[in-house]
């Protein structure tokens, strides 16, 4: 596939890194010269120097042939006018856009043909938002993830001796344990390295644990691998930009929400915005505001401003306040690589969480909901199945019969309105959407084959 990626940020950046993998034909445009010189030397992609909604760029990029444009800039207005250009004058089949503000968002009617001709929107701040969200409704999780419509969700837990009956156990023993709940262990990680998890195989301490279940029933799941620790109700939200607000506005009416910001400008706008939540005006890394707002009362710390470094340095110093759980949003990767698995509890990545929904854009075959797990490095997919035995290798048979790349396991079924773990004995049907687990994302391709219909099967 040709792909025009506009704008060489963290997304765009980690985007190209992603499609150049799977074989796709990537072109990225950017203006900064310096920063596109780098990404071509360490990636195999054609790099434009230029505007990116100019049509002379455009034009450079290869347009005329592209069968996606991609548009995460950090600009809304210059993705919006690059995706009407793009339909204008290119007929680009695809046009994906990041739009971060709630002014154009709050808006449908402003995308279509008949206004700006994007076909996907993407906002990277509201999917940060709910991915923080759902952490916060799940004390202990390490993920949680939405499948079916929200229907199942994709959680991994650390599994802990203490209070985690199955620990010591083989992973069969979960439907002995929970026997009126359907749940499904997809995937084990033991120090970093994947083990595909067999009925027979132990559970041991540490080990991060990968489940599919039903959305009311993930608790029940969660406390037989670890000691639930008490719901979270008081948070402390740092930064009040985009994620900021949009995080204290979706938690002030079950949590109690402070956010602190430095901007008076800011505080005055957010004091209008949150009907519950308290503002504060201040610097998060102030040691005797912290104390003075009780910190040491906190459920979790959630630091989510624009810099990276104050970030990590008010969670650090919330953690020594002794706040329970602390939180870090770090765009750079190579800060992630020194602060995760440190005294922070849960450092959030905002380009790997946004790439899953491009992703899901971009994959060939039927696909619903691509999220990447583990640094990029496994994915967990739903799809659906069409065609019938004859034109499908996957129709008709059960699952055990069914010949899945290694390290692929399929998690569960969506029938109807019917949910189904993904058990041997599952006879795959028409129409099914099915959810697998990747613990190695270079077999997409081998699953997209697949799973995909075949005339000439």
């Amino acid at each position: 596939m040709r792909i025009i990626i506009l704008g060489a940020g963290q997304v765009g950046t980690t985007l190209a890194e992603q499609l150049t993998n799977e074989h796709n034909d990537i072109t990225i445009v950017d203006r900064d010269e310096d920063r596109l010189r780098a990404l071509h030397e360490c990636m195999d992609i054609r790099t434009i120097a230029g505007h990116a909604a100019y049509p002379s760029t455009l034009k450079k990029s290869g347009a005329e042939e592209a069968d996606m444009l991609i548009a995460v800039t950090c600009d809304d207005e210059t993705n919006l006018v690059a995706c009407q250009v793009a339909y204008t004058l290119f007929q680009i089949p695809t046009k994906i856009a990041r739009i971060r503000s709630l002014q154009y968002l709050a808006h449908e009617e402003l995308f279509g043909v008949s206004a700006f001709p994007v076909d996907v929107l993407i906002s990277p701040e509201q999917i940060v938002t709910n991915y923080i969200q759902r952490l916060i409704e799940y004390p202990n999780a390490l993920q949680v993830l939405d499948f079916a419509d929200q229907k199942v969700q994709l959680v991994s837990v650390k599994a802990k001796a203490k209070g985690g009956n199955l620990v010591g156990l083989p992973v069969k023993a979960l439907s002995s344990h929970l026997p009126n709940i359907e749940a499904r262990i997809v995937a084990l990680f033991r120090e970093g390295i994947p083990v595909i998890p067999e009925g027979s195989t132990i559970i041991e301490p540490d080990d991060e644990v990968f489940f599919l279940a039903e959305k009311a029933h993930v608790r029940q799941v969660m406390a037989e691998l670890t000691q639930l620790d008490r719901l979270n109700k008081r948070i402390f939200i740092a930064g009040g930009g985009n994620i900021g607000t949009r995080l204290a506005a979706a938690l002030q009416d079950k949590f109690q929400v402070k956010i602190i910001e430095r901007s008076r400008e800011r505080v005055a706008i957010l004091a209008t915005e949150l009907s519950t939540g308290i503002v504060l005006e201040g610097d998060a890394a102030d040691k005797d505001l912290l104390l003075s707002e009780n910190i040491e009362d906190t459920d979790v710390f959630c630091a989510v401003t624009n810099n990276d470094e104050t970030n990590i340095i008010s969670a650090l110093l919330a953690k020594r306040l002794k706040a329970r759980k602390v939180m870090a949003l770090i765009t750079r990767p190579s800060l992630v690589d020194v602060v995760e698995g440190g005294e922070i509890d849960t450092v959030i990545s905002p380009q790997q969480i946004t790439i899953g929904s491009l992703l899901t854009h971009v994959r060939r075959g039927h696909i619903i909901n691509v999220h990447s797990l583990r640094r990029g490095t496994a994915e967990a997919i739903e799809l659906s199945i069409d065609g019938t035995s004859k034109t499908s290798a996957v129709v008709g048979r059960i699952i055990k019969d069914i010949e899945l790349p290694t390290g692929v396991t399929i998690g569960a079924i969506v029938r109807k309105n019917q949910i189904l773990m993904g058990h041997h004995d599952i006879t795959l049907e028409p129409n099914d959407r099915v959810i697998l687990f990747l613990v190695d994302k270079r077999k997409v391709r081998q699953v997209e084959r697949l799973f995909q219909e075949q005339i000439n099967f």
